[in-house]
């Protein structure tokens, strides 16, 4: 017996009764760290062991295999014990079975205990289980839905979470395949059904595909499914397992990307991007179709001033309302962007293989935008009027470009502007022309300033005793070769390309540089010089800084220096405007108001503005010595700057009669070609830079 036992593949233990042990084979010693001698006689209690649980807890005493054979005379099959060995701290785990042994009557004599060593097998449950518990919670964590379908059996797992992202509670429908596709999108269900089974046909594992399913509640949720085939060594499928994610999120996201990129958000329209991808294939239709398609700039009429006056949340709504009456007017094929500002684009195709039937019909859609926006716009509080000017090209299968279509069609709505706004034009090659022109003209523009090309001029004023009291400086370009180019020509180019301001410094530079050496001249110490300042000079805050500037390095005294202004200043911005004068008043700078009566003529602005003098438009001067009418305005202008202490300064006399009238009436000072033509400044010193200059 004892030789059976020491060749078991099992330690065995005997106990008695009391527990203590009895006999152990060898297997039993070296399983329990502890010789044979050793064991026997050992109680079964905590001082002699350290068992512990399956959770290595230890394990009281009472449930100590040998002890539960005693307590319940019952024998005990697979228990998993686990010895922390001593010093070490290592737990060896054993799968256990006792059993108790009777004599004749009954009694409970023996236990016998075998055990075997499972340490290993303990161990990797542990890694399994460690493995499963950190999926589980990976998979609780995550969005995705985990499923899975055993190709052999037909059975079908889906999680809680794949049920969840439906709308679902667990098992609310049969666990089966044909449950997934029966939510699959209609539309989808087709090209699903044959994605798999070429993904189970091919040798390929794994798999990513994008479809949508039915939520309870009836919408479709985009769903990106991806996961695996597992196949047996001859590449049969034996099954298929994966994850689904709700893509709703990601895909709304996408959209409100897609809509930041293409799309105002103010007017909801495409904005010049997609306007420049849309304009690119239509170009690529009319070429392919030989028919026409035209372009249409519009372009809102005084947007600028609406906006500065009532605020730019109004003008925003003015743009949305906009936005709204095109769409309205066009047709659904009609492609309508807004390029950015008050600035919009529509896109007109299928026009035919007539250009005049094209243009025919582009100006008919024309005219009815410029119905639609004309009518008045309810703004809240305010109900506001504006109109377009809408600049058109048509365009064929004939080669060009996407920035030629747009600068052909900018070039003919500002023609639509010069011919009086709430109009349409088409592009004309003349337009081409005159704008290489005016950009050949701001290029050299550019160059001339740089150089020094610029020359003052002065016209003089005489006053009603026939004496010199002033003259107006004036500003003419010498090309050189290529002659002197009339301020006609210059000016509003310079006020459109933005030249205006340091064209108006130099202006400014070299006429108190001419007062400043003026002082030393005892024929012309004294004398006003007045200077023309742009709209865009005095809307400078910055202005009167760059005046106090000028006359300090220069040494000019203020008082002499006279800043002509038109009534186009007071369209906007009085407030600032006042501030700036009053500020340029106290330096000594006096201010004349130029084009009397021609602008936006108001008493108001003569009771309000630091004026010194008023000018008396030439329009007036030319037929006041003929015509009782204009010969009335005159006499009234001068009795009301007579009643506010301004001095009158008549410009254009040409005739003697024009003069001698003026001079009647009460005029403080004359100019015009009958008393003296502009000239260079030089020779304006050296013709009156000597006692008693007389007209």
């Amino acid at each position: 017996m004892d030789e059976l036992l020491e060749h078991l593949p099992a330690g065995v233990v005997v106990h008695d009764k009391d527990g203590r042990i009895l006999s152990a084979n060898r297997l039993a010693s070296r399983l329990l760290d502890r010789s044979v001698a050793a064991l026997i006689g050992t109680e079964s209690d905590p001082s002699h062991w350290s068992f512990v649980q399956d959770d290595g807890s230890p394990m009281p005493e009472s449930d100590y295999p040998v002890n539960q054979v005693l307590r319940t005379g019952k024998p005990l099959s697979h228990y998993v014990v686990g010895l922390r060995r001593e010093g070490r701290g290592i737990i060896r785990w054993m799968i256990c079975n006792a059993y108790p042994e009777r004599d004749p009557h009954g009694t409970l004599e023996r236990v016998v205990v075998c055990f075997t060593d499972c340490t290993a097998l303990k161990r990797a449950q542990r890694k399994a289980q460690k493995s499963e518990e950190r999926l589980e919670l990976v998979l609780r964590g995550s969005t995705d839905a985990s499923w899975d379908w055993n190709l052999r059996t037909g059975e079908v797992y889906y999680s809680e979470r794949w049920w969840d992202v439906l709308g679902y509670a667990p098992g609310a429908m049969p666990t089966e395949p044909e449950t997934a596709m029966r939510l699959i999108h209609p539309d989808d269900e087709p090209r699903v059904r044959a994605f798999v089974r070429q993904l189970l046909a091919e040798p390929r594992d794994s798999y990513s595909i994008e479809f949508r399913m039915r939520h309870q509640d009836g919408h479709y949720l985009p769903v990106l499914s991806r996961g695996y085939v597992s196949r047996d060594p001859d590449g049969r499928p034996l099954r298929m397992s994966g994850t689904n994610t709700d893509l709703t999120e990601r895909k709304e996201n996408e959209q409100r990307i897609y809509e930041l990129a293409y799309f105002d958000p103010l007017t909801g329209l495409s904005n010049r991007r997609y306007l420049m991808e849309q304009l690119g294939a239509s170009l690529a239709r009319a070429r392919r179709l030989d028919e026409y398609a035209a372009l249409l700039f519009i372009d809102l009429d005084n947007f600028k001033l609406l906006n500065d006056t009532l605020g730019h949340d109004v003008g925003d709504e003015l743009l949305k309302q906009v936005a709204a009456r095109l769409r309205t007017t066009l047709r659904a094929s009609d492609h309508l962007s807004r390029l950015g500002g008050d600035e919009f684009v529509v896109v007109l195709e299928d026009l035919g293989l007539c250009p005049d039937e094209a243009a025919a019909e582009t100006k008919g859609v024309a005219t009815k935008i410029l119905h639609a926006l004309g009518q008045p716009f309810e703004l809240g509080p305010h109900t506001a009027s504006t109109s377009p000017s809408i600049g058109i090209t048509l365009f064929d299968g004939a080669p060009t470009d996407i920035d030629t279509l747009l600068k052909q069609a900018d070039l003919a709505m500002y023609r639509a502007k010069a011919e009086g706004r709430n109009t349409a034009c088409f592009f004309e090659a003349s337009m081409q022309f005159a704008a290489d022109r005016q950009a050949a003209l701001e290029s050299s523009l550019r160059t001339g300033l740089a150089e020094q090309e610029f020359v003052l001029y002065c016209q003089p004023q005489f006053g009603r005793d026939g004496l010199l009291n002033g003259a107006e400086a004036l500003l003419r370009w010498d090309r050189g070769a290529l002659g002197m180019v009339p301020p006609g020509e210059f000016i509003g180019l310079a006020e459109a390309s933005g030249l205006i301001a340091p064209l108006g410094r130099h202006v400014l530079e070299q006429s108190c540089r001419l007062l400043a050496r003026w002082r030393h001249n005892p024929a012309l110490k004294g004398l006003k010089l007045a200077v023309n300042v742009s709209v865009h000079q005095m809307r400078d805050p910055t202005f009167p800084d760059t005046v106090a500037e000028v006359l300090a390095h220069t040494g000019a005294p203020p008082h002499c220096l006279t800043l002509e202004i038109t009534e186009s200043v007071f369209a906007e911005n009085l407030p600032e405007l006042i501030e700036r004068m009053y500020r340029l008043r106290r330096l000594g700078v006096q201010f004349a108001l130029d084009d009397f009566g021609t602008g936006y003529s108001s008493l108001a602005y003569l009771r309000r503005f630091p004026l010194t003098a008023l000018k008396i438009d030439r329009s007036f001067v030319h037929d006041a010595h003929t015509d009782r009418s204009a010969a009335a305005i005159v006499e009234a202008i001068v009795t009301l700057a007579r009643k506010l202490d301004l001095d009158i300064v008549a410009e254009g006399v040409e005739l003697d009669a024009q003069r001698r009238f003026l001079n009647t009436c009460g005029c403080d000072a004359l100019q015009g070609y009958l008393l003296g033509q502009p000239m260079p400044a030089a020779q304006f010193e050296r013709r009156y830079g000597h006692p008693a200059g007389v007209a």
